[in-house]
C-alpha cells in the first residue's frame, strides 16, 4: 500500500497562483507515474496532469495546458503542480494518484492504484 499526501491548496483570487505538492511518506516515487486529478462539486473526477518519474514524460489536460506545470523533485521525492492564471472554474478538490509504471502516464482515474485524500483549491472571482 502506498500512502499519498497532498498539500498546498487554499483560497486564491482569480489570476493568482498556487503550488500543490504530493509526497509518499516513507518511500520514493522512483518507479511510479504520478497524476493529478480534480473533482468539482457534482462533477466526476477529471484528469489534470501526470508525470512519469523514470522518464520525466508528462501529460496535460487541454483545459489546463499552458497554465499548469507538473514537475518532480528527486531529492524531496515530491511531485508538484504549479498552477497559474487560476480561474473560478479551477475550483475543485485536487487529488494526487500513483501507479507503478516506468514508461507511461495515464489519464483515466481507473489506471491509478493509489490515491491521496485531496486538497481543496478555491478560486474567487
Amino acid at each position: 500500500q502506498v500512502q499519498l499526501v497532498e498539500s498546498g491548496g487554499g483560497l486564491v483570487q482569480a489570476g493568482g497562483s498556487l503550488r500543490l505538492s504530493c509526497s509518499a511518506p516513507g518511500r520514493t516515487f522512483g518507479s511510479f507515474a504520478v497524476g493529478w486529478f480534480r473533482q468539482a462539486p457534482g462533477e466526476g473526477r477529471e484528469f489534470v496532469a501526470a508525470i512519469n518519474w523514470s522518464t520525466g514524460s508528462t501529460g496535460y489536460a487541454d483545459a489546463v495546458k499552458g497554465r499548469l506545470t507538473i514537475s518532480k523533485n528527486n531529492a524531496e521525492s515530491t511531485v508538484y503542480l504549479q498552477q497559474g492564471s487560476l480561474k473560478p472554474e479551477d475550483t475543485a478538490v485536487y487529488y494526487c494518484a500513483a501507479r507503478t509504471s516506468t514508461k507511461s502516464v495515464g489519464r483515466l482515474p481507473a489506471w491509478y492504484d493509489y490515491w491521496g485524500q485531496g486538497t481543496q483549491v478555491t478560486v474567487s472571482s
